[in-house]
């Protein structure tokens, strides 16, 4: 009796009884862009006005002497005449721009983070020339100091990727630049990880000097390749087992409701779990974005047929130097170019390029986002699309501010698969705004005070607070323009 007692109070004696079945295994869960955090977020509670500045809202509207209205970290209205209740706080934006906050679509900040060292070196898992199963995130050092310069520079949100030496390199996590202790909490909620590949010179360079495969840009496409049809298989394989499995649960649960039910038999085996090929397969579901680094023009054909024949969609080609090319097929599969205004000539597959590569883009239809791909360059971005403004002017483009703001805010949040969220200034979006001292696409603008989820994460008036313990006693000095 004793015993019989003890089994009762021990789940793992449950299943013991007569005719009882055993517990469910299962099939294994991929990794989750939503999966919970040590660290959540503290819940938005800020509410505020930004009042009469000169809004660009993203969606290609400019509008004078303007409000935006925050409410628990969300935007509540947006206009020319909006009504702010007495006891809310105002910030006087008069002589000021407003603008959605800025998304880079490449950075490696934090993975490989300033100063930069060897031992902070972690972007490139340069053992294999296919890496599916590495995440950024898992590199991701959240005290970079680049990080802080990044948000007075107007940046709120990134997407970290892993570096371009492998053919697949790892998946990509986007991020809001809101100081927290670990990568994960930094997480975008909601956003889909990224896929990052290569193609080119790089992979064929790392390899090709080590005498291993790749070694040439017919290798580089082989190895994609082939991953990809492993993927297949392995997709395949977990889909017959999904379905062989929910058969099995039915009779399973009918056998649970009924003793005399027939029994189930055993649980069917799911396949052997692979992160690489589960990551692929997530691509292949559409469920990954596909970012690739690319140059040339005739190899971003290949990559798009390439998709076509393996079952990917890419969303974005990264640095895309001569993208202008193939600006009517880019136009025409939605398929976004992360570009630089001025950066070329650095190797062979970046000589053919044009200052007004994203202007020709934007007027053909396509989708430009000004990237950074540097720590340096993530300060200036609006620089940077002031660059490519000029460069399209000066060849008959004329581009003006409304429209060049989508370049830094609404492409690249859709490129993220985040653009519901951020991007442009509408009621219900996040609260990620950057306030500026003058027109964003001078040289001699500064941001006056940038909001992430609503929250006042950089204000000029006390710019003397350090992010990172790394600059803790430091102080930073710079010479008025």
């Amino acid at each position: 009796m004793r015993r019989v007692l003890l089994c009762a109070l021990l789940s793992g004696c449950v299943s013991s009884s007569p005719g009882a079945l055993p517990p469910i295994k299962g099939p294994a869960q991929a990794r989750s862009a939503d999966a919970d955090v040590l660290e959540p977020l503290r819940p938005a509670s800020g509410r505020f006005a930004l009042v009469g500045g000169t809004i660009l809202d993203g969606l290609g509207g400019r509008i004078e002497g303007g409000t935006v209205l925050v409410e628990d970290g969300r935007i509540t209205a947006v206009g020319p005449e909006v009504d702010v209740p007495s006891e809310m706080r105002t910030y006087d934006a008069r002589g000021q721009f407003i603008t959605p906050g800025i998304v880079d679509t490449h950075s490696h900040m934090g993975v490989y983070p300033v100063p930069f060292v060897p031992a902070h070196a972690d972007g490139n898992e340069l053992t294999d020339p296919t890496t599916p199963y590495v995440f950024s995130e898992h590199a991701f050092w959240p005290q970079d100091p680049a990080l802080q310069a990044a948000v007075i520079g107007g940046v709120t949100t990134i997407q970290v990727l892993p570096g371009s030496g492998n053919v697949i390199g790892g998946r990509s996590v986007v991020l809001k630049l809101r100081p927290r202790r670990a990568a994960r909490a930094m997480r975008f909620p909601g956003a889909p990880f990224g896929l990052k590949m290569a193609c080119g010179e790089n992979p064929k360079r790392v390899y090709g000097e080590k005498g291993r495969q790749p070694g040439s840009r017919m290798g580089n496409i082989y190895k994609l390749r082939q991953a990809f049809i492993e993927a297949q298989a392995y997709r395949r394989a977990q889909r017959e087992y999904r379905d062989e499995f929910e058969a099995w649960k039915k009779k399973h649960d009918a056998a649970a409701e009924d003793p005399k039910a027939p029994r189930p038999g055993e649980e069917p085996k799911s396949p052997k779990r692979d992160l690489g090929k589960e990551t692929l397969a997530q691509v292949l579901e559409g469920d990954i974005r596909v970012h690739i680094h690319c140059y040339r023009a005739d190899e971003m054909l290949q990559m798009i047929a390439l998709g076509d024949e393996l079952g990917y969609q890419v969303t974005a080609f990264h640095h895309a130097v001569e993208a202008y090319k193939i600006a009517d097929v880019l136009a025409e599969r939605g398929i976004h170019a992360a570009v630089w205004a001025d950066w070329w000539g650095f190797k062979v597959e970046a000589y053919d390029s044009t200052e007004a590569n994203a202007a020709i883009l934007s007027k053909l239809g396509g989708k430009p986002n000004i990237h950074s791909d540097s720590p340096i360059g993530v300060q200036r971005l609006n620089q940077e699309a002031a660059k490519a403004m000029a460069a399209g002017r000066h060849h008959g483009l004329e581009t003006g501010p409304a429209e060049a703001i989508q370049w830094l805010t609404k492409n690249p949040a859709e490129a993220l698969g985040v653009l519901e969220q951020t991007g442009t200034l509408e009621v219900g979006k996040m609260a990620d705004i950057v306030s500026w001292d003058a027109d964003p696409f001078s040289i001699y603008a500064k941001t006056t005070r940038v909001f992430i989820d609503g929250e006042l994460v950089f204000d000029r008036g006390r710019s003397d607070e350090r992010w990172s313990d790394f600059l803790v006693g430091s102080e930073v000095e710079e010479d008025a323009p």
